[in-house]
């Protein structure tokens, strides 16, 4: 389906589902009066009507609208008027080249190559940051072969790419890869070692990061890898006063293939017709028969509240126009699932549709270089029963600055990985943190001669042989 054919079906979906509704408002004429601006507005914002019914509709919001944001109809069509343009301005953009040195681990080819040949799907899945790093910093000016003068040390283990049958990782596989991986290490190379990793770094992308299962409970009683305790960690997941998330991590987008999200973008003159858009689970009675864990409730009480309500476009069905649906709505919702992360929030960055975050505590990526207060809006989990009182109630004026940062190229730039890479990206974002760690404190290099990392604590699962060795 052509994409301006699935926007006049959906506003026509529109409005047969609240045709009811729309012919009890309509029974007193003098409504269409009440303000003689909202079509014109919502032309300007995009919408195309050709029926009495989808003229209705549009009064039927723009009433809504303007009752809870308290803007006049007239101002509001003058402001709507304008295009987005603009750059973010708050995204840093520094060359970290010149400022710091990576010194990347010859690991042997099981601990990486090895696994993209077993299981191509890990190059797409959304834990690929670790892939696509490890590429990146072997071709990377800041790479050093000379460990003396190397800032940091990377540990190039692919813990995510061990994969069932659905495309998930096996969690309980990762711990013993990572323990085997540092074991080697530390017995071939003395830099582990003097330090116990404090000027190493490594890519943790699960669900809890280091804390390795996808079950917030789980994740919780096993705590981060007691080896990884000193170590700077690359991780998706990232949330304020929570075990799997320890001081002084770089929290980083989740990987989103760029070429497949660039093939799709549409003419930026096809209106944002849609207001609220979120396609993905509500409940997940597979892994929370009970409904008692997943997305902590927040995404049941989206679809419980509004499944509908005619400003929601939300179904747990996925259409095959689901990235230029993203490009015609306003707003995205970004709730937690299993962790608070996800994928959409790159989708909604790279679509211009304005993230909205439901996930208490949320450490989002890169937050000292991305202004996310002013692009997204970040709505309480307790709170998703008033989400429609709460976006309607956004005045005009903000709905556009955030619009007009959201187009910024290096907005969008910062939240990919590209291959190859390019200036302002993830991947120099990444080296950016890195680079604002330096100089390390001389104190990480005194007293090697006591050892404080316990190379066997942990759940006694993770002290198993891993199966990489057994096959080796």
């Amino acid at each position: 389906m052509d994409v301006k054919g699935s926007r006049s079906v959906s506003i026509k979906r529109t409005g047969d589902r609240t045709a009811s509704g729309i012919s009890q408002y309509a029974a007193k004429e003098e409504r269409e009066d009440l303000f003689p601006h909202s079509v014109e507005i919502f032309q300007i914002m995009g919408f195309r009507f050709t029926s009495r019914r989808g003229m209705l509709l549009c009064l039927l919001i723009g009433l809504l609208i303007a009752s809870l944001s308290n803007v006049d109809s007239a101002g509001l069509a003058e402001e709507l008027h304008e295009r987005i343009s603009g750059t973010a301005g708050d995204v840093l953009e520094d060359d970290p080249v010149g400022r710091l040195k990576v010194y990347v681990y010859d690991l042997p080819a099981k601990y990486n190559a090895d696994m993209i040949d077993k299981d191509p799907r890990c190059l797409n899945h959304m834990f690929a940051t670790e892939i696509f790093l490890h590429r990146f910093l072997l071709e990377s000016p800041v790479r050093t072969l000379d460990s003396d003068e190397a800032d940091w040390f990377y540990v190039p283990v692919y813990t995510t790419c061990d994969l069932t049958a659905n495309g998930l990782p096996l969690p309980f596989k990762s711990p013993r890869m990572m323990r085997s991986a540092l074991q080697y290490i530390s017995r071939t190379w003395p830099y582990w070692n003097r330090t116990e990793g404090a000027d190493h770094f490594l890519t943790v992308p699960h669900d809890f990061g280091a804390c390795f299962h996808y079950q917030e409970e789980q994740a919780i009683k096993r705590g981060i890898l007691h080896l990884l305790s000193k170590a700077t960690l690359v991780q998706t997941f990232g949330q304020r006063f929570h075990v799997c998330l320890k001081e002084g991590s770089i929290v980083v987008p989740p990987y989103a293939p760029p070429s497949r999200m660039q093939s799709r973008f549409i003419p930026p003159s096809i209106p944002r017709s849609i207001f609220v858009y979120f396609r993905g689970l509500f409940y997940d009675p597979g892994n929370d028969p009970e409904g008692g864990y997943y997305s902590r409730g927040a995404r049941a009480a989206v679809w419980e509240n509004f499944k509908n309500n005619i400003l929601f476009d939300i179904s747990a069905e996925h259409p095959g126009t689901y990235y230029e649906d993203m490009q015609r709505s306003i707003f995205c919702l970004c709730p937690l699932g299993w962790a608070p992360w996800s994928p959409r929030l790159v989708e909604g960055v790279q679509f211009g549709c304005i993230p909205v975050i439901i996930a208490d505590d949320i450490v989002l990526p890169f937050a000292d270089a991305i202004p996310w207060e002013k692009i997204g809006v970040f709505v309480n989990e307790k709170d998703v029963p008033n989400l429609d009182k709460i976006l309607t109630s956004i005045p005009i004026e903000q709905i556009l600055e955030k619009q007009r940062l959201l187009a910024s190229p290096a907005m969008k730039q910062a939240m990919l990985f590209p291959q190859p890479a390019e200036p302002g990206d993830a991947f120099h974002q990444i080296l950016n943190g890195l680079a604002r760690k330096l100089p390390h404190n001389i104190s990480i290099y005194q007293g090697t001669s006591e050892p404080t990392l316990n190379w066997t604590a942990g759940p006694p699962g993770d002290l198993l042989l891993w199966v990489g060795d057994k096959e080796s």
